[in-house]
């Protein structure tokens, strides 16, 4: 079958590859001229199964209140004249009940579980190289009533198997010496050995050109405007490429496009609850290789994750629910300089930062959908928010597995709307 997967960043690069592998035809487009330059491109870098705490849970509502007014507020809300906006966000209100958030934890570390080793049999099978590291992640807090909130959700998270071991200052620093300078700050931390981190763009680029050398056709600077349909079903896809209008078609469609899937799927009659977080990343060399993590880390209170990815420290975080805008906020891009250079003040040439933004395609649930909608050849791999790097391959996997007419091995809400 000839399946049109659209959008190359990570989520979609994946689709690609686990759909060639089951014997499918498969065509990327996607409007940059190389697979992962959006949100791929500069995330947290974390394979973070225990990172399953979705945004909506009983203590957000108040946060979001408080932060309202902070221009670097770890979840800025900018209430603005858009329907999409305001629906997305009082849905997310509903998610924020014990039971919901409860359930969605489930989702989230099922999915991360099974994805976490569908990537590591990935990379057994083709040596690809991204700058990754198995040691871990170490969630950290310096506010005591923040650690207090993560244990339930802690144990939730160990009950569905995800082991993340509740440690004291002491244990965290003994694991990562570069958090010696704000010990006396630690209120607590959990520590999650089978955890990963690495370059998500590196990896993207890359298991592109293993998808290309095994049949797989990129089509890169190709903007997609909308479908072709009769019914329910899917007949092309509307794109313009080098200023001349096309339809692309296939047998089976795949609806992979970070943040804009909603844009898209509305044309077609589908509601995908998804808007835009914008967040951003510092990235910076290395200064004093002794004083720099190699442990992965969460900052729970600031909202911000930290890999090494080489000789590279990446920071990233914070979220900005203000439309579709990438303009750089530089208030919220020096808080996280700010912040990273209080905890590790010798780690990274901070005065050298590179700043980037991207749109993280978030439910407010903080589960992504997957599965097949309504129209008999349309299938959906999208919104995953901020852990589409960490759920990519086990939703990939899963898709291809639904294509082909199989029951995934995940047990996971699948989406059938």
């Amino acid at each position: 079958m000839h399946i049109l997967v659209l959008g190359a960043g990570v989520v979609g690069t994946t689709t690609a590859w686990f759909l060639q592998k089951q014997g499918h035809q498969v065509t990327v487009v996607d409007r940059q001229s190389q697979a992962g330059l959006e949100t791929s491109y500069a995330n947290g870098g974390q394979i973070s199964v225990s990172h399953a705490e979705p945004w909506a849970n009983p203590s957000a509502p108040l946060k979001v209140l408080k932060w309202l007014f902070r221009a670097d507020a770890p979840l800025l809300f900018r209430p603005k004249p858009d329907p999409a906006q305001w629906r997305w966000a009082i849905s997310f209100l509903t998610q924020c009940t014990p039971a919901k958030a409860a359930h969605n934890i489930r989702q989230m570390v099922n999915l991360g579980t099974y994805s976490r080793g569908k990537l590591q049999a990935l990379r057994q099978e083709t040596g690809l190289e991204y700058d990754h590291l198995e040691k871990g992640i170490l969630h950290f807090y310096t506010n005591p009533a923040e650690f207090d909130a993560a244990l339930e959700p802690t144990r939730i998270m160990c009950e569905l198997g995800c082991d993340r071991q509740v440690i004291d200052a002491n244990r965290a620093v003994e694991l990562e010496p570069a958090l010696k300078p704000i010990q006396h700050k630690i209120a607590g931390a959990t520590y999650t050995s089978e955890d990963e981190s690495g370059d998500a763009r590196k990896f993207t680029q890359a298991l592109a050109e293993r998808c290309r050398v095994a049949g797989v056709e990129f089509c890169y600077g190709t903007q997609v405007l909308g479908f072709e349909r009769a019914g329910e079903r899917i007949l092309g896809v509307q794109v313009l490429k080098n200023g001349h209008h096309e339809t692309l078609r296939a047998d089976a469609y795949v609806l992979s496009l970070g943040s804009f899937s909603a844009l898209l799927a509305r044309q077609l009659g589908l509601f995908l609850n998804i808007y835009p977080a914008k967040g951003y990343s510092i990235t910076v060399p290395v200064k004093n290789e002794e004083a720099a993590f190699n442990v992965s880390l969460t900052d729970d209170e600031y909202k911000l994750v930290y890999s090494r990815l080489g000789d590279r420290i990446r920071v990233a975080g914070t979220a900005e629910l203000s439309g579709y805008s990438r303009t750089l906020n530089y208030t919220r891009c020096r808080a996280i300089v700010r912040r990273t250079a209080e905890i590790m003040p010798e780690a990274g040439y901070w005065d050298q930062a590179e700043f980037w933004t991207g749109l993280r395609p978030a439910t407010p649930s903080n589960v992504p959908y997957v599965g097949k909608s309504h129209f008999a050849n349309l299938y959906l791999n999208t919104g995953h928010g901020t852990l589409g790097w960490t759920h990519s391959c086990g939703s990939a996997a899963a898709l291809a597995d639904i294509v082909d007419g199989r029951k995934p091995e995940v047990d996971f809400a699948f989406s059938g709307i």
